[in-house]
This record gives structure tokens, C-alpha cells and sequence, in this order.
């Protein structure tokens, strides 16, 4: 969106007649998300919210985390040329800041906390869905993983891993996991992105000895990027406005980055979000792989993850691409709602 069109769209809101039939949901997403995104590519870096802080160390992660995305000047996907219609599409970046943000609005106007919060002893139930694809022989397998995980840690639970199942013994004293299920654990991490990273990076036990951001270390910033990944990808249901917290709060991540043009379970294609640990050892990925987003929506679609078995001239590759399908509470493991 050119700043001629930018000015000409809000001359055009600025005349909208006050009985004039509303614009549905959908159609009010699409013109808030053009938005956000035309604004990200106006404002300059320095003023653009939450990168105030190590500006120089961010500047190229910036960079790292942009994809270049071809749209129509009327918002749809930009297809060949006509004899009418010659030129060259226009290209905008899309940062991965972007896209999350895209995220958070969406879950903000979708999602739904439910009516009556889990107990402590009943069982958060999911039903994942697993494309795994040998990456040299390019067979592929569906599997169908269904966990019944004990709210609070104190029962049982059953874990299922690309169709394999075993019991998971309960939580002993003084011991937790994360991600907590565990929904007044849940309520009390913070919805605003900045103070949920603090309040991960404290429970961690971090090396920021005060209550910013500006001097966390790359070490941190690792566990913080492994907390929010296990947070988004493992837990289905949280209290109202912490997802979009999340998502806001892994956009502050240095190393966050977007990678274009990438498949779900489904055949989507999406715009995928992934993090380069720079703490890590050559060749090994951070937890989480990519996360999908629809590219228009920012709608999540999924995840795509690699994975590896043997070793030697026996090692397989695998790329999984998954899917949370449906989720539920029960009051017994194994029980299907």
C-alpha cells in the first residue's frame, strides 16, 4: 500500500456514513491487518513499538526476520499479467513482527476462553493430527496422537508420540513442568508481552538482575523463546488475552524470523514464524520448528518440525507437519468427549 493509497483509504473512513450497512468480521480483520501491516513498512525502526530497546543488536535480526510478499493494489494476490495490467506487482515486507501481531489480533477477535475453567483434577484432552514424511524416500505416514494431561500434574496422564502412547507418572512433591495446564497457574502469567517475557526469564532463573528488557542475554532469550514455544504449542486452552500476549511477546524475540511459502498438514500455504538459537550447536534446531500462519489472516494453521531416528547409514529424516484437530476437558483419562 502506497502512502497515496494510505491517505486516500483514510479519506474514504473519514466520509463513511454513520448508517451505512457495517462491515462483517471478516472483511474488518482484512482492513485492520493491511493496516498494521502498511504502518510497520512506514514508520521508521526507531519508532516502531518495543524496538527502542538494543536497537543495534536487533537491526539485523530485523532484517533476517523480513519476506518479501507480491500483492494487488486491491488486497488480493497478485496473478498474471493482462494486457490491461503490465507492470511489475508491488512488493512489501512482511516481518515476522508483523505476522505476530497479525496473530494476536486474530486470536483476540476468535478465540474464546471457556465458559467453565478446568479443575485441578480433571484431564485437558487433545486430538493431533501428524503428516510425517520420510525425506528420502518421500513416503508418508498420518498419525493421530490423543494426550489426556492431568491439570494440575497430580494424576496420570497419557502422551502420545507420532502414534505410540505411554503413561506419564504424576508430578512429586515440589516438582512442576512447563507448560503448566494448570489453569490458576495459567491466570497469573502476565497478558502484557513485556511482563510475561520478564516473569518467564524470573522463573528461569535468569541473569537480568532488573525489570527490562535491554539486558537480557542471548542464553535467556533462549529459554524464553523455549518457554513461549512450549506455552503456544502445548497448551490448547488459556485464559482470555494470554495466547496474544505470547505471540506478541515471541515477536520480541531476537532471532525470530519468517520463512515464505511453506505447506501445512492440510496443503496451505502459509507464512511460517522460526527462531535461530544462536546458543545452539551447528546443525541442532530450537524446540517449537515453524510455526504457520495463514498469509492474509495470520490465522495459525499449524506446525512443521523435523525429526530424526537412527544413526549412521541408518538415520532417517522426517518432516512432520501437524495439526491440533480438537481439544476438550474430561473427567477421566482416556475419556473421549
Amino acid at each position: 500500500m502506497t502512502d497515496r493509497e494510505l491517505d486516500l483509504a483514510l479519506d474514504e473512513l473519514s466520509t463513511w456514513e454513520g448508517d451505512a450497512a457495517p462491515l462483517d468480521p471478516a472483511a474488518r480483520h482484512r482492513v485492520r491487518t493491511r493496516l498494521l501491516s502498511a504502518m510497520e513498512v512506514r514508520r521508521p525502526l526507531w519508532q516502531r513499538p518495543g524496538l527502542r530497546i538494543a536497537v543495534t543488536g536487533l537491526a539485523t535480526a530485523a532484517v533476517a526476520a523480513t519476506v518479501l510478499v507480491a500483492v494487488r493494489d486491491d488486497g488480493g494476490s497478485a496473478g498474471p499479467a493482462t494486457a490491461q495490467r503490465t507492470e511489475q506487482p508491488a512488493v512489501r515486507p512482511v516481518s515476522a513482527r508483523t505476522v505476530l501481531a497479525g496473530a494476536a489480533v486474530y486470536e483476540r477477535e476468535h478465540s474464546q476462553a471457556p465458559a467453565t475453567p478446568p479443575r485441578d483434577d480433571q484431564f485437558i484432552y487433545t486430538k493431533e493430527i501428524i503428516k510425517e514424511t520420510n525425506q528420502k524416500t518421500g513416503e508418508t505416514k498420518t498419525h493421530v496422537d490423543e494426550d489426556w494431561r492431568s491439570v494440575d500434574g497430580s494424576q496420570r496422564s497419557w502422551v502420545m508420540e507420532i502414534g505410540k502412547g505411554w503413561w506419564s507418572e504424576p508430578l512429586k512433591k515440589n516438582e512442576s513442568s512447563w507448560p503448566p495446564q494448570d489453569w490458576t497457574v495459567l491466570e497469573k502469567l502476565p497478558t502484557d508481552p513485556e511482563k510475561l517475557i520478564l516473569s518467564l526469564l524470573h522463573k528461569n532463573g535468569g541473569s537480568a538482575k532488573n525489570d527490562s528488557l535491554a539486558h537480557i542475554t542471548a542464553q535467556d532469550w533462549s529459554l524464553i523463546h523455549f518457554s513461549l514455544a512450549g506455552l503456544l504449542k502445548l497448551v490448547p486452552v488459556m485464559p482470555e488475552g494470554l495466547r496474544p500476549a505470547a505471540y506478541e511477546a515471541l515477536a520480541k524475540v531476537p532471532g525470530v524470523k519468517t520463512v515464505p511459502d511453506q505447506k501445512d498438514a492440510k496443503g496451505r500455504t502459509g507464512v511460517a514464524i522460526t527462531y535461530k538459537d544462536p546458543t545452539l550447536p551447528k546443525g541442532v534446531t530450537s524446540f517449537g520448528g515453524y510455526f504457520i500462519f495463514d498469509p492474509k489472516t495470520y490465522e495459525f494453521l499449524g506446525f512443521k518440525d523435523d525429526r530424526t531416528s537412527g544413526d549412521g547409514a541408518k538415520k532417517k529424516t522426517y518432516t512432520q507437519l501437524s495439526y491440533l484437530d480438537s481439544w476438550a476437558i474430561t473427567d477421566k483419562v482416556k475419556q473421549r468427549p
